[in-house]
Parts: structure tokens; C-alpha cells; sequence
């Protein structure tokens, strides 16, 4: 197929609205089988047949982010060897199926083993789904694009609080994880029919007319030789090596801690934050309901934190917003009246999972296109650790009977981020001096 067989249009949200679209359906599954757990944790917990202990529990968390972190660190290498079409596929299959093992669930360590598996599939779904949206936003609004794309893992994780609230209560929790087999039957089929193949994929896979024929057709810039990912098992090493570069040797750690300390905050709160609340002194209905209302916050805060880094750069928002985050849980271990602890959730909802964002966004101005698939891969499954460690060092000061140390760690964890994102363009800068500094300061801080 030929680029000419499709008329030029222009490159604007609207010429790639099925993509942002496609991709927005499958963080909101990403975002409901995430938060799903915690919505029904409590239920969960109550439930003597199946044995589960508070300590037990955030092992079981860990065990889930565990997965999202192997999965995470070998999306990028192998969505630049299969494409990201069918290993997109292969994630969302993959832990549908975890769902599945978790609703059969006798025991927990069956359930452990399910939520594993999952974590497998959800960690390589969130760096490819990050990496197609960039590529394919329209110049200079890929802060906006990754804003727009992440609403829907809150809105996911509504829906699953909301089947927390209905579901569980009537029918069980395992009726909650039969809901997360959905994604295989709803959202693979569209996902493998509709979603166009990346075009630096394709060219670097020698098919030129394909990649072009899918540019023309989204109104894209013909992909260029430098922008495809390099092929075979040297040209994969050499991506990963190329995160220590010239230019980056120092703010891929940078960008690792701070991702690191964001999603220890998204996994520690979505995990334990209806617990927490109701060890607070908080009745059940209201301790699950925050978590939906954390996720409406968090909506808001994609929508804006895209559009303020658009124009003063996603380095800045990440900052601040990991400062606010900070605040938010020190506020939340004070015991506010229950009208003014819904406030709080709602406002620390807008910083807290923006912030994580953000850094994404910020990683796509320190890599190179070739290497972005790469670099997300490696800044979220690092990032993973902290996804590890949040909902065990939830689940660690839960048995330990103080409720408000959860809260001080969360801030703790939004401090360090907000210093490491900072420093990025300060190490950026650094390596600059003599080599285009200026330039390189504007790709990271504009």
C-alpha cells in the first residue's frame, strides 16, 4: 500500500482520535483491574473462608506490582522486536486471565498467583499504550495526549470502586473479578482489528510503504531512518545502553527515582487508602468511597497537568505537583471532619497521580524517538519497584496498628520525587556545556 492512496491531512487530535481512543480503552481496564483490590479489600479481609491477614494482603499487592515490573522492563524490547500491536494484545489477554484466576480463588496463594499473572500483563500494557500516544500526538501537545490517555485509568478505577460498592456487597468479591475478564472479550477484538501498527516500527522492519500509507492516514511526518528502533538482539542492547548516554547518563536514575516515588504513591494509596480511612475511624461505605473520589480528583488533574506542561514543561508540573501530593497526605493523617476529608481526598487526587504522569511526559523530552519505546519501558518498570514496595509498606504499617505512619511515608515519597524530577534538567543542563547546551536545556524544560 502506497502513502498516496491517502489524501494529506492535518496532524491534529482529531486526525488521531481512533488511536488516543484505542489506547484510552485499555488503560481503562489497566486503571479498573488495578483498583479493583483495594475496592474490595475489605470485603475480602471479612471473608474467613478465604484466610486473608492485612500483612498477607499487602504481600499479595506486591506480588501484583512484582508482575507490572517484569512486564514493564521487557514491553519496550519486545514491542520493538514483535510491534506493539500484538504484544498490546497479548497484555490485555494476559491479565484478564490473572482476573480470572483470582475469582476461583480458594486460598491466598491462588489469589497471589492471579494478581501475579495480571501484574504481568498490566505492566507491559502501560509503556506501550504511553509510547503509541506519543508518537502519534500532534507536535508539541504530547504532554496533553499522555494527560488525556491516563483519565481513563481514573475512570477505571471509578468503575471498579463502583462495583466494589454494588457488586461486592450483593453478589461477592470473586463476582467483581469475573468482571475483569471483560477486557478479553471487549477490548482485544478492537484492539486487533483497529489499532494501526506504529510507523517507526514498521520501518524498521523494512516496511516503508506501510509506515507511510499509516502517517498519511493519521495526517503524521513520514516516519525518518533515525526515528525507528533499532533491529536485532544488538540493536536492542544497544537501546538499553543508550539510556547511559551522552545526555542522559544521569537523569535516567533521576527519572527512575521519581517514577519510583510516584507509583509507590499511586499502588501504597489505591491499594490501602479505603483501609486506612476505615482504621481512621471512617465507616465502610464512606472508607471505599474515597477511593472513587481520589480517582474523580485524579481525572481533573490529568487534564489540567496536560495542558500546563504543554506550556511551561512537564519537569516544573511534576515537581509541584509531587509537593502538593506531600501536603494531601499529611492533611489525610490529621482526621478532618468527614465533608472536609472528602475535600482533601478530591484535591489530592489531582496532584497525586498527575505528578506520576508527568514524569512519563518528561522522559519522552530526554529520549530520543528511536529510544522511547525504551526509555518508558524502563522508567515505569523501575518505577515498579516503588509499586512494590507501596502497598507491602501499606500493608506493613497496617498490622502495625498506627494508621497515620502510612499517611507521613506517602508524604515522605512525594518530597523525594518532587526533588528528583526537578534535578533532571539540572543534570541535562551539565551535560550540555560545550555540546549545544541550550538546545538540550530547551528539550527537556520547554
Amino acid at each position: 500500500m502506497s502513502a498516496t492512496h491517502h489524501p494529506p491531512r492535518a496532524h491534529t487530535f482529531r486526525s488521531v482520535a481512533p488511536v488516543l481512543a484505542l489506547c484510552w480503552l485499555a488503560v481503562f481496564f489497566d486503571g479498573m483491574d488495578v483498583n479493583v483490590y483495594g475496592a474490595v479489600m475489605p470485603h475480602m479481609l471479612d471473608d474467613a473462608g478465604l484466610g486473608l491477614t492485612p500483612g498477607t494482603a499487602g504481600s499479595i499487592g506486591s506480588w501484583t506490582t512484582f508482575g507490572m515490573l517484569l512486564g514493564a522492563l521487557g514491553a519496550g524490547t519486545l514491542t520493538d522486536w514483535l510491534g506493539r500491536r500484538p504484544v498490546l494484545v497479548g497484555s490485555v489477554l494476559t491479565f484478564s486471565a490473572g482476573s480470572a484466576v483470582c475469582a476461583v480463588a480458594g486460598e491466598p496463594a491462588l489469589f497471589g498467583g492471579g494478581r501475579f499473572l495480571a501484574g504481568l500483563g498490566l505492566g507491559g500494557l502501560m509503556p506501550i499504550c504511553l509510547s503509541l500516544v506519543m508518537e502519534f500526538a500532534p507536535p508539541r501537545r504530547a504532554a496533553l495526549a499522555t494527560g488525556l490517555l491516563m483519565t481513563s485509568y481514573h475512570a477505571g478505577g471509578m468503575f471498579a470502586t463502583g462495583l466494589g460498592l454494588t457488586l461486592a456487597p450483593a453478589l461477592g468479591w470473586r463476582w467483581v473479578f469475573w468482571a475483569g475478564v471483560l477486557p478479553a472479550v471487549v477490548a482485544a477484538p478492537l484492539l486487533l482489528r483497529l489499532l494501526p501498527e506504529s510507523p517507526a516500527v514498521l520501518l524498521a522492519r523494512g516496511r516503508a510503504a506501510e509506515a507511510y500509507a499509516v502517517a498519511g492516514r493519521y495526517g503524521m511526518a513520514r516516519p525518518a531512518a533515525a526515528d525507528a528502533p533499532s533491529t536485532g538482539a544488538k540493536g536492542r542492547l544497544g537501546a538499553v545502553l543508550g539510556l547511559f548516554g551522552p545526555g542522559t547518563r544521569w537523569a535516567t536514575p533521576l527519572l527512575w527515582v521519581a517514577s519510583f516515588c510516584g507509583l509507590m504513591l499511586v499502588y501504597g494509596i489505591s491499594t490501602w487508602l479505603p483501609q486506612m480511612m476505615r482504621a481512621s475511624g471512617y465507616g465502610l461505605t464512606s472508607s471505599v468511597s474515597f477511593l472513587m473520589i481520589i480517582n474523580a480528583g485524579g481525572i481533573v488533574g490529568m487534564l489540567v497537568a496536560g495542558r500546563t506542561a504543554d506550556r511551561f514543561g512537564p519537569v516544573r508540573v511534576s515537581a509541584v505537583w509531587f509537593l502538593l501530593t506531600a501536603v494531601g497526605a499529611l492533611l489525610l493523617s490529621a482526621r478532618l471532619p468527614l465533608g472536609l476529608t472528602y475535600a482533601v481526598v478530591a484535591v489530592t487526587g489531582v496532584w497525586l497521580f498527575s505528578a506520576q504522569v508527568m514524569v512519563y511526559a518528561a522522559a519522552d523530552r530526554v529520549y530520543p524517538p528511536a529510544g522511547r519505546a525504551t526509555g518508558l519501558g524502563w522508567v515505569t518498570g523501575i518505577g515498579r519497584t516503588g509499586a512494590v514496595a507501596g502497598p507491602w509498606l501499606g500493608g506493613t504499617l497496617a498490622a502495625s496498628g498506627d494508621d497515620r505512619l502510612g499517611f507521613l511515608a506517602f508524604a515522605l515519597a512525594g518530597l523525594v520525587g518532587a526533588v528528583s524530577v526537578a534535578l533532571v534538567p539540572v543534570a541535562r543542563r551539565g551535560v550540555g556545556r560545550g555540546v549545544g547546551r541550550a538546545r538540550v536545556e530547551a528539550a527537556v524544560t520547554r
